[in-house]
């Protein structure tokens, strides 16, 4: 499980930096304008942080646990505004969701728990709910997806693929949402027509878990299939 989460995060900061300019620009349309070079900046950390070695843990899921956790609290140190508290607690969830999955639980199910948990976490700290014009808007229909995937008795690669699918066309349905949360609130009216920042790099992030866990290997998603 741990090859699949190191090869998430170092993907996600390879395509982090790639689509900073972009998700800066779209951030500077409705936002702070610093989204893609915080995130770059955080996700740079995370993947310094992967680079040093493995954390130490009883077992697959404690050492995958033990990285989301250390890969949250890096967000929250080093990236500003939003978005560093809001997926800095969404990965300390998924960590902590990760650890306490029942031992006989597909991957697929792990993984839609653990995204589960995360969007309650952001929820909980943004006070925020799908339909707002945020990240919340890729997390939830990627959620539902996700389950729906897993009660069709999918492997855990489809299960993500159809989780990124589903993020990635949430993030394009905000374009025309009128924004109730964060910065992009204050524009009223003026908001509606741009596409989310924080939906868009949120479906980046699951769409680079999809990649990873294709090439990687869907078996190690889950540590009752593979260590």
């Amino acid at each position: 499980m741990i090859e699949v989460i190191d090869a998430w995060l170092r993907l996600a900061a390879d395509r982090i930096h790639e689509q900073a300019s972009a998700l800066t620009a779209l951030d500077q349309a409705i936002g702070d304008g610093d989204h893609g070079t915080n995130m770059d900046r955080g996700f740079g950390a995370i993947r310094a942080l992967v680079d040093a070695g493995r954390p130490e843990g009883d077992g697959p899921r404690a050492v995958a646990a033990a990285r989301l956790k250390t890969a949250g609290r890096t967000l929250i140190s080093t990236v500003g505004g939003a978005a560093g508290p809001l997926y800095g607690t969404a990965l300390m969830r998924a960590g902590t969701s990760v650890a306490d999955a029942a031992p006989d639980a597909t991957g697929g199910a792990v993984a839609v728990a653990a995204l589960e948990a995360a969007i309650a976490g952001i929820q909980q700290l943004g006070k925020a709910v799908a339909g707002e014009k945020t990240m919340l808007d890729a997390l939830v229909p990627a959620a539902e997806a996700g389950r729906a995937a897993v009660a069709a008795e999918q492997a855990a690669a489809e299960v993500v693929a159809a989780m990124a699918e589903a993020a990635e066309a949430g993030a394009l349905a905000t374009v025309p949402l009128l924004a109730t949360k964060g910065r992009a609130s204050y524009l009223g009216e003026r908001s509606v027509g741009h596409q989310d920042p924080g939906a868009t790099s949120a479906a980046l992030l699951l769409r680079a878990l999809a990649d990873a866990t294709h090439v990687t290997g869907a078996a190690s998603v889950s540590g009752s299939d593979a260590g």
